[in-house]
């Protein structure tokens, strides 16, 4: 008698995060997938169940590696400060991470109301953090809302940038924060 064959569901995810990189949030499919990774549709279903699953799990995974990279930066309880300087380098560092990150959001986006209320969500609690009647505040959100659009310029290809450029935007953007240490 055969050995059951198990389905690697990282695997798969990586293999969704490729289509959406590759071909767009509209290629995503359960079939899709299946067949970039050789097995059937039902293995795919069998291991998500649905599509918004496996956008649920593709978001679920990038915030899992943000928040670790982000913690590892951070620390535990930073101040506002501290969480927009770690934002900011976590974006700068990580390349597959910040892919991933994409490819989700994208996917997720454009499919369900409900992925694009986390994602708003999401955004709210990280500049709810900031304090915008001080100059600290202010320039921690400017400094995270140009993270976020360097990175979309980026990743999205509505910008050549390459790896120096990538370096200095996101090294004067850091810069913009202030030295460690520094309050307003």
């Amino acid at each position: 008698m055969g050995r059951k064959k198990t389905i690697d569901r990282e695997a798969l995810l990586d293999v969704a995060e490729e289509i959406v990189t590759t071909k767009g949030a509209a290629a995503l499919t359960i079939d899709a997938v299946a067949k970039a990774a050789g097995i059937t549709k039902g293995g795919v279903q069998y291991s998500f169940g649905t599509k918004d699953a496996l956008i649920d799990a593709m978001l679920d995974r990038w915030a899992k590696s943000y928040a670790e990279e982000f913690a590892r930066i951070a620390g535990s309880g930073p101040d506002a400060l501290t969480a927009m300087r770690a934002h900011v380098e976590a974006t700068r560092r990580s390349d597959a991470a910040s892919n991933a990150k994409a490819a989700s959001l994208l996917a997720a986006l454009q499919q369900t109301p409900e992925h694009l209320a986390s994602t708003r969500r999401w955004y709210r609690e990280r500049l709810a953090m900031l304090d915008p009647a001080t100059g600290e505040g202010r320039r921690a959100r400017l400094a995270f809302l140009a993270t976020e659009g360097a990175f979309a310029l980026r990743f999205f290809g509505l910008m050549d940038m390459d790896e120096g450029e990538w370096e200095d935007v996101m090294k004067d953007i850091a810069e913009s924060l202030g030295p460690q240490g520094e309050r307003s």
